[in-house]
């Protein structure tokens, strides 16, 4: 099954259910059945099922999954076995915020440095991540492989880094910033509204 069709809601989980299982003594549990997992993470069994079976399909009557088989399909799902490099651009307070969160490592994506036009904000943050002056984008995108960009600038100035990106070579887009970027058709590109997801979730809490 292609990792397209598993729902967010889905991958959210998936890097709880690889970690139970990596706990594991594989000698002692050579099956794990979705009633175990459930109990362990305290997730519903039936919701377990759903999950495994949308990245793995259905267990085994009586026997579950095998333990070895499952953990190397959710590393697959997951992209842990082929991380791709990734960077930040614009060192602000979301760029920041992004830069210095390690879950996105469990989804096979690394965040190696960022970048803002502001030189005086070039150094090592405390967690050890690069903040680079943004005139030195093309050379550290080329000799790091990088192939995802994450924009997080003013939407005034979000196209012309897009573009930028793209004559990197980067394969994917992930823009932070208020407005619609345009891009070649081979390039992946999500837009993330903050401001639609808030109102989103408003309205969840006004209709419960």
């Amino acid at each position: 099954m292609k990792q397209s069709a598993v729902m967010r809601s889905t991958l959210g989980r998936l890097p709880l259910y690889l970690r139970f299982l990596q706990s594991l003594d594989i000698t002692e549990n050579e099956n794990i059945s979705a009633t175990v997992i459930a109990k362990y993470l305290g997730f519903g069994e039936v919701q377990v099922r759903k999950d495994l079976n949308a990245v793995s399909g259905a267990g085994r009557p009586k026997l579950g999954y095998r333990t070895d088989e499952l953990i190397k399909r959710l590393t697959e799902v997951l992209g842990r076995n082929d991380v791709k490099n990734a960077v930040i651009i614009g060192a602000g307070k979301l760029g920041n915020a992004l830069l210095e969160y390690n879950g996105f490592i469990e989804y096979g994506l690394l965040i190696t440095a960022a970048f803002d036009i502001d030189e005086s904000k070039a150094g090592i943050t405390e967690a050890g991540k690069q903040i680079l002056p943004l005139s030195r984008l093309e050379e550290f995108c080329r000799k790091e492989n990088v192939k995802i960009g994450i924009i997080t600038v003013p939407a005034k100035t979000a196209q012309q880094i897009c573009d930028r990106l793209v004559a990197c070579g980067i394969e994917a887009i992930w823009n932070f910033a208020p407005c619609t970027l345009t891009v070649p058709e081979e390039i992946l590109l999500q837009q993330e509204n903050l401001a639609l997801s808030l109102a989103h979730l408003k309205l969840q809490m006004n209709n419960a």
